[in-house]
């Protein structure tokens, strides 16, 4: 059997129409198939690849790590130093209350963590989330996923979610003494790059610590400099209290993460001992892997370059006809088309002109532009060229 064959016979498949790309290589902002073909990579696995593919900074420490040693254990028995390094890094770069860092093994994990975290230090079993949000899709996840066309198939699913309005003042009255936490992305990525109000952000905050309540913000898709600076929060001038990170996290090695001040997280130390382990979080070859794609991330300034490059596809891409709207904040944008349809048949046609992209989960009318960061300006050029070429074809 081909490739092909094996992958549909044996390989778990999401959809009942995949691309079936057979991809051989990648290196910086492109993807190479079978054939040869070179395809400029918009979705930069789905915001995993921020400093781009195949890094050799993050090639040799991975490589240097494998040599040292592999697998050992990864429940916090162990001093481990690609952890300890990584983790110092991070809370460096953080506010003075995000101190403790608990890794996991993707970012789906990191919420499952913090929802048990809020639960166990405030005594609490309520939990607000918020309509149209994504945070992973394990049965907790799930729970406080914000669309039911995702969550019925599986139910019966937690109990004690409220589901409520994004950037919403109103929805901040059913934040109360019972809620042990609230989990928001800063920026939702799944409905089509949201960004709410400032003003909004901080009410949320102040209502939080008002009713003794965990603010969890996600920032596993828009972290790491996708929206133009390294925290997304960071532009809402408020902190939280648990902040979750994945994809880019790991440099392109699966890692996740959930991070708070050490006061909150030391209660999954006891009652139970154990309150909270994974067999893989933090393996010492994707901590090191993430910290030397940390380093590029940060020597190179690449969260400083973002909003320029954000303002050039603006620049290529306003004023096409068949395309209602577009919603940005970074490298995060949304291109609106009228239907799935007709947003299936730009990005069918993307992947001819060599230009490689897909949809999001909550509006699948948009088309997802999230590239690597390092993405240069011709590769931006040359991306909204075809853009411009495929889009007047959907009459």
């Amino acid at each position: 059997m081909t490739n092909r064959q094996i992958f549909l016979n044996h390989i778990g498949q999401t959809s009942p129409d995949p691309l079936a790309l057979e991809i051989v290589r990648a290196k910086d902002c492109n993807l190479y198939d079978l054939k040869g073909k070179t395809y400029i990579d918009l979705i930069g696995g789905i915001s995993v690849c921020n400093i781009g593919h195949s890094n050799p900074k993050v090639i040799k420490a991975i490589q240097q790590q494998a040599d040292n040693f592999m697998h050992v254990m990864v429940n916090g028995e162990l001093i481990l130093s690609p952890q300890t390094a990584y983790a110092r890094a991070l809370v460096e770069n953080l506010p003075p209350s995000l101190n403790s860092v608990f890794f996991t093994t993707s970012g789906t994990e990191a919420t499952e963590g913090a929802m048990k975290l809020a639960k166990r230090f405030t005594g609490r079993t309520h939990i607000a989330a918020f309509k149209n949000s994504y945070h992973g899709s394990t049965q907790g996840s799930l729970s406080i996923l914000g669309d039911e066309y995702w969550r019925n198939a599986f139910r019966p699913l937690l109990p004690a979610i409220v589901h409520l309005e994004y950037n919403h003042f109103d929805c901040l009255e059913l934040i109360t003494e019972e809620t042990a936490c609230v989990i928001a992305e800063t920026i939702q990525a799944e409905a089509g790059v949201i960004v709410p109000e400032k003003e909004w952000m901080q009410a949320l905050r102040k209502k939080c610590t008002d009713t003794g309540t965990l603010l969890v913000l996600d920032e596993i898709q828009c972290g790491f400099g996708r929206n133009g600076t390294l925290w997304a929060f960071e532009q809402f001038d408020i902190v939280p209290d648990v902040l979750l990170l994945g994809k880019a996290l790991g440099g392109g090695m699966p890692l996740g993460a959930f991070i708070a001040d050490k006061k909150i997280m030391d209660c999954l130390t006891n009652n139970p001992v154990l309150g909270h382990i994974n067999t893989f979080g933090g393996h010492p070859v994707c901590c090191a892997a993430g910290l030397a794609a940390f380093e590029v991330l940060k020597e190179n300034k690449l969260a400083e370059k973002v909003l320029e490059k954000e303002k050039l596809f603006l620049s290529n891409l306003t004023n096409i006809s068949g395309i209602k709207k577009i919603r940005s904040r970074g490298l995060m944008i949304a291109l609106q088309f009228g239907s799935f349809e007709q947003n299936k048949k730009v990005i069918d046609g993307l992947l001819e002109e060599g230009v490689f992209t897909d949809w999001f989960l909550f509006a699948p009318e948009c088309l997802r532009i999230v590239p690597p960061l390092i993405i240069t300006e011709d590769e931006i050029r040359t991306s909204s060229e075809a853009i411009k070429k495929v889009v007047p074809y959907l009459k």
